[in-house]
């Protein structure tokens, strides 16, 4: 069985966001989808299989941390579509059946692909007591992102905190929220983005993630209603770093991406 490692969200090696990515026949039990992902080690591991054809979708998809599986994710679904593509397992726009319902992902000529989630729904939130000293900066606003991505946005001051974070992950597992999406303003929009974010998600055993595609759900959203622009460049200024291109299209958004496999092997087990 071929298992690949795919950086996402990114043109080059080592940059991005790795994801395992396994082509199954079908879903085996939990348990070992969990023990393989714990394996890999990565923030995500990616689990598909082809579906019958004349249905809603054409393959049936899910991911799994080492700790859990998840209800969406951008950056494993993005390096599926790309295993699909370079191995001709499946050609042109694929509908992926997830717990998030039915998303596309569409080739694009110029080696990028584009996925359309749902947008996440954002209210406005309380500042959780404890926050800032967790992060260690305060943030300005906070908004809870919806049930499917399930995390807490948080505005601050500007780009360079939201670099500067080294959050105490001990302390931010006692926050509800799946993670934290710490969020600014670009200083300098001639660099190529709009803004700059990090993701902290240590209740689901990642304590950063390099570039988080679900977080874009809500961060597009949001810097849309404030730079008047439903085309945006974000970055993830985690060490490894990748920009996300979103297009906000009202309960859609559409996120768009670079990826390339750095690894393939073979599953023993």
């Amino acid at each position: 069985m071929r298992i690949r490692i795919v950086d996402a969200f990114t043109d080059r090696p080592f940059a991005g966001n790795p994801a395992g990515v396994l082509l199954l026949d079908s879903f085996p039990e939990d348990t070992w989808l969990q023990d393989v992902a714990r394996e890999v080690n990565h923030a995500e591991t990616a689990f598909a299989h082809r579906l019958p054809e004349g249905g809603e979708a054409d393959w049936a998809l899910r991911w799994f941390t080492p700790a859990t599986e998840v209800a969406l994710c951008g950056h494993a679904t993005l390096a599926t579509a790309h295993v699909l593509r370079t191995t001709g397992a499946h050609e042109g726009p694929v509908r992926f059946a997830t717990h998030s319902g039915v998303l596309t992902a569409t080739p694009r000529e110029d080696g990028s692909v584009t996925l359309d989630f749902p947008t996440a729904p954002l209210t406005r939130a309380d500042i959780p007591e404890g926050i800032a000293e967790a992060l260690g900066a305060k943030p300005r606003t906070a908004f809870d992102t919806g049930p499917n991505v399930g995390d807490l946005l948080v505005e601050l001051a500007d780009e360079k905190t939201v670099v500067a974070l080294a959050p105490d992950h001990k302390a931010l597992r006692r926050h509800s929220a799946r993670g934290i999406i710490a969020t600014a303003r670009a200083e300098d929009p001639t660099r190529g983005y709009d803004f700059v974010s990090r993701g902290f998600f240590p209740n689901v055993g990642i304590d950063e993630d390099p570039v988080t595609g679900s977080a874009h759900t809500a961060l597009a959203p949001y810097w849309s209603e404030r730079l008047g622009r439903s085309d945006l460049t974000g970055l993830q200024a985690s060490p490894r770093s990748g920009r996300v291109r979103t297009e906000l299209r009202g309960d859609r958004t559409l996120l768009t991406g670079r990826a390339v496999t750095v690894i393939e092997g073979e599953l023993l087990v």
